[in-house]
């Protein structure tokens, strides 16, 4: 595990007291490493839960997609910014402003060195029919596959990157965490020099064919949630 330090302090002092307080713990071998891989298909395309806590019914829909730092992670990754990330994205557009069919919206990218995934999910409004959210998630995931992103989307994108980055840069411990991922996950700490830079290299094209073979498929899980005794 790495030792990260940020923000302002003296480098011949963190060294001396780096030294002084683990200096004596001794090395220990590296780990093995993990075979992460599996199957590119989904284990099961659906599932039920019967949560005894839902007040409401609620949906995830979930696809597999390539490993961190890879060209297609990038790629959906800011496909998902463009699908369900902001007020302004096209399933909050349609959901919650257009149809208001749903009580929230939600969408993430799990980010992993193996296999990552995105998920997609909502909590509709009562009365409302669960499979026409579902063919309007659908239905938006098709067109991005089919147009990719406008240059309106493409330039809300480069400003929210650097946006973030702005802001995490601005704290210490946002910037040590980075650090350490790239660290252990990827064995090169100063990625974080150029992985905004990676992120805006990105084109519309690279997003609408990364669309078209990952989430654009049948290869994928659907989870409902029942309540309890209302199923």
């Amino acid at each position: 595990m790495p030792l990260v330090l940020s923000g302002a302090f003296e480098t011949d002092e963190a060294k001396h007291l780096i030294e002084t307080y683990f200096g004596d713990i001794p090395s220990q071998p590296l780990p093995p490493d993990l075979d992460v891989s599996e199957p590119d298909e989904v284990a099961a395309n659906y599932r039920e839960w019967e949560d005894p806590l839902a007040p409401f019914p609620a949906f995830l829909i979930g696809w597999k997609i390539p490993k961190r730092r890879t060209p297609e992670f990038n790629a959906l990754y800011l496909a998902g910014k463009v699908l369900y990330d902001g007020d302004s994205s096209r399933l909050y557009q349609k959901l919650v402003k257009g149809e208001e069919s749903v009580i929230q919206l939600f969408g993430f990218t799990d980010e992993r060195r193996g296999p990552s995934s995105i998920f997609v999910g909502a909590i509709p409004k009562p009365d409302k029919d669960l499979s026409k959210i579902r063919e309007t998630i659908m239905n938006e995931i098709h067109d991005l596959a089919a147009h990719g992103p406008t240059a309106e989307e493409m330039e809300k994108i480069e400003n929210q990157l650097i946006n973030d980055s702005v802001r995490m840069r601005q704290s210490s411990m946002s910037r040590a965490q980075s650090i350490a991922e790239y660290a252990l996950y990827d064995g090169d700490p100063k990625l974080i020099n150029t992985d905004l830079e990676e992120m805006l290299a990105v084109t519309a094209e690279q997003i609408r064919h990364a669309v078209g073979v990952y989430l654009n498929t049948e290869n994928r899980s659907l989870l409902d949630v029942v309540p309890a005794g209302n199923g």
